[in-house]
């Protein structure tokens, strides 16, 4: 059992006890006030929703963000304002820059502050994603449990859109898992190194690329590699 299961396991809800519903003076059953988030738990469940160590004290008033350009954080900082709406209606946000530029950095604080929020997440790298695919393969009740999955949560964050060999599978895969969120109106939040689009379109084809568009609002972050950088000054 993992840590967060654990948790879960062991934490009641002092109103229901954890049934999820609380009786009235008439006996009458109503959704406890904790079920929502016992919900979306079950939504996330067998997917990777934790933020990377490196990540977890990212914040609009800590370096690097305060570092990057107004213009980049500010539709940053309007998406998780609006984040109940945003999720609501499906948006997303689409980070296009060059490496080390930030784009991990303000996708994750998204990720970060909607799991804060209590909303379901799951944060993946394109090549880590597939590979789960592949391992889910072995039978085809377990592939579709797992694109399930993958629709049924608020938040899907992709880093590093691009970075895997083109196949027809990978393009089959990678549609799929975008069309279906598309289709529901879920949200993603996406990452890719690759800033012309011409080359995201053969890198992992027009249709997702166009859904992509559809769902999403295009930040592009330019400049140089922001590693590289602090290590000669």
């Amino acid at each position: 059992m993992s840590e967060r299961a654990g948790v879960d396991a062991a934490w009641q809800c002092p109103h229901c006890g954890g049934d999820g519903f609380v009786l009235d003076e008439q006996g009458d059953a109503t959704a406890c006030s904790c079920r929502k988030s016992r919900v979306r738990r079950a939504r996330s469940a067998g997917v990777s929703s934790v933020i990377p160590r490196r990540y977890r004290g990212v914040s609009f008033d800590r370096a690097p963000v305060t570092e990057l350009s107004p213009d980049v954080v500010r539709p940053v900082r309007a998406f998780v304002r609006n984040l109940d709406d945003n999720l609501a209606r499906g948006r997303g946000l689409w980070f296009m820059g060059d490496v080390g530029t930030g784009k991990t950095t303000l996708a994750m604080l998204v990720s970060k502050t909607a799991l804060e929020a209590g909303r379901s997440v799951a944060i993946y790298s394109l090549p880590r994603l597939l590979n789960l695919l592949r391992e889910a393969m072995d039978s085809q009740e377990g592939k579709l449990d797992f694109l399930d999955r993958l629709t049924s949560i608020d938040l899907l964050h992709i880093d590093d859109l691009g970075a895997e060999y083109r196949t027809d599978w990978v393009l089959e895969q990678l549609y799929s898992i975008i069309n279906e969120r598309w289709q529901e109106q879920r949200s993603v939040i996406v990452t890719t190194n690759l800033v012309d689009v011409d080359d995201l379109r053969d890198q992992i084809g027009p249709r997702t690329v166009s859904r992509l568009h559809e769902m999403c609002e295009l930040i592009p972050i330019l400049g140089r590699d922001r590693r590289i950088a602090q290590d000669a000054a």
